[in-house]
């Protein structure tokens, strides 16, 4: 067994022909490029048990070589993904079920009748690697760099690769993402969290893709700066993925979705006070400020024009056509991995960092509800919209970490809030005035709002 460590870069072909010429890749290749034709079959039970169990089972040629390969989903984080990987050289293109021992086959597939796995969907490419090697401080990092191009295949339906696949051969983990970085603030690279059996599967059952990552477990006891990588990777990698299947079928509502994601995100950024100091999320911040104020007034109007709603997805194409996504997402991941924040902030932020996150929440909360002064906009509803960003900051905690509070009703203190934020948006009208006055009065009534503001 070997531990796989890698990250994938969707990309179009203009962009693929770009990179073998790039200047970062080639003053680095030691190896030069070379081409192979890689055809891969998928193997899985009618009722998909080994993509339930997280493992993927293909057979590769290569050549005059066969691979049967078993691998498993391990983690995978903003498109940064670690997975075990077994490898068995056959002499024929035949599955050979003996090598699935009990060293690497999953116990919650112990009972599975391995004759019941058929060919699923084919994964056929041409892939151009070279070795990419340099000195990274006192340390050496070797990278195989990889362009394929080719098709996903399940039945009738098909999907093209195009991507740029980079895998740690020796080096820590964040030079890949520091060269994924310098590639992508020259071309429109954007990381990918989807593999290629992912992408077959996807093909196979429409509706088999995950769009959310697990919600990590957070807990009163776990430090500040703990929770902010946990609901970091979290935000990023739902919104990768979600930008993804937006760009694969182009249902509206993944778009609105992949926004909020960016909003909640940014608003993350913004609560933070001294445990990560403004300079440490300057870049990051204002990444997503130039996303968000771009896409949502788009996404504001279509929800009631179909214009919009059919223009978005042309519209998408060419933002991932630009560079600042993939970007963003490349930094964010390099900002939560090495966890910048922490570098050079002095020790009241070294001890905000380190508070249980049961004790520092509940005190950011509090303060940005005295900070709200709601009765103010019970008499003035048409000033509420300038508070969007303050309860955005509430509404990120609120939604994510609400486990952790010893308040009551907190599932209602969300709801309510979020409803007011929302018609702090909306144009007021006489009709839409008395609703804010109302919900302002409504949330500033609530137990848990009053037991805030003490």
């Amino acid at each position: 067994m070997q531990k796989e460590t890698e990250i994938k870069l969707r990309a179009s072909r203009e962009t693929l022909l770009a990179l073998r010429e790039h200047p970062l890749l080639k003053k680095r290749n030691k190896s030069g490029w070379s081409r192979h034709e890689l055809f891969n079959q998928y193997y899985d039970t009618p009722d998909r048990a080994l993509a339930q169990a997280r493992v993927a089972l293909r057979l590769r040629r290569d050549g005059e070589q066969f691979i049967q390969t078993l691998k498993s989903r391990g983690q995978s984080v903003a498109g940064l993904s670690e997975r075990n990987e077994w490898d068995w050289y056959l002499d024929k293109a035949k599955l050979d079920v003996k090598k699935l021992g009990d060293d690497c086959w999953p116990a919650s597939l112990a009972e599975l009748d391995k004759k019941t796995l058929k060919p699923i969907f084919t994964t056929d490419f041409v892939r151009e690697k070279a070795e990419i090697a340099w000195g990274r401080g006192k340390t050496r990092v070797v990278i195989e760099a990889a362009l394929d191009l080719g098709q996903v295949k399940a039945g009738k339906q098909s999907e093209e690769i195009c991507e740029l696949e980079l895998e740690l051969r020796q080096g820590e983990p964040e030079a890949l993402l520091e060269l994924a970085a310098e590639l992508a603030a020259d071309l429109p690279l954007m990381p990918c969290d989807i593999s290629k059996a992912e992408r077959g599967y996807r093909l196979y059952d429409a509706d088999g893709y995950s769009l959310q990552l697990p919600a990590p477990e957070l807990t009163p006891g776990m430090a500040l700066d703990d929770a902010i990588v946990a609901l970091g990777w979290q935000l990023l990698g739902n919104s990768q993925r979600l930008a993804e299947q937006y760009r694969f079928n182009g249902r509206w509502k993944l778009l609105g979705e992949w926004l909020q994601q960016l909003i909640e995100l940014r608003a993350q950024l913004g609560s933070l006070g001294q445990a990560a100091p403004r300079a440490s999320s300057r870049e990051l911040r204002e990444l997503l400020d130039t996303l968000i104020q771009d896409w949502r007034p788009r996404i504001e109007a279509g929800q009631d024009d179909e214009g919009v709603r059919k223009a978005a997805p042309t519209q998408f194409t060419e933002e991932l056509g630009q560079t600042r996504w993939g970007l963003l997402s490349l930094k964010a991941s390099l900002w939560l991995l090495q966890r910048r924040w922490t570098e050079g902030r002095n020790a009241r932020g070294d001890r905000q960092g380190a508070a249980e996150l049961g004790k520092w929440l509940p005190h950011l909360l509090a303060e940005e509800a005295k900070a709200l002064q709601l009765p103010r906009y019970q008499q003035q509803p048409e000033d509420l919209a300038e508070q969007s960003p303050r309860m955005e900051r509430m509404l990120v905690w609120l939604h994510l970490a609400r486990g952790v509070l010893e308040l009551p009703e907190t599932d209602r203190l969300y709801g309510e809030l979020a409803k007011l934020h929302e018609m702090a948006r909306q144009p007021l009208d006489e009709a839409a005035r008395e609703q804010r006055v109302e919900q302002a009065h409504r949330v500033w009534t609530l137990k848990a709002w009053k037991l805030l503001e003490k």
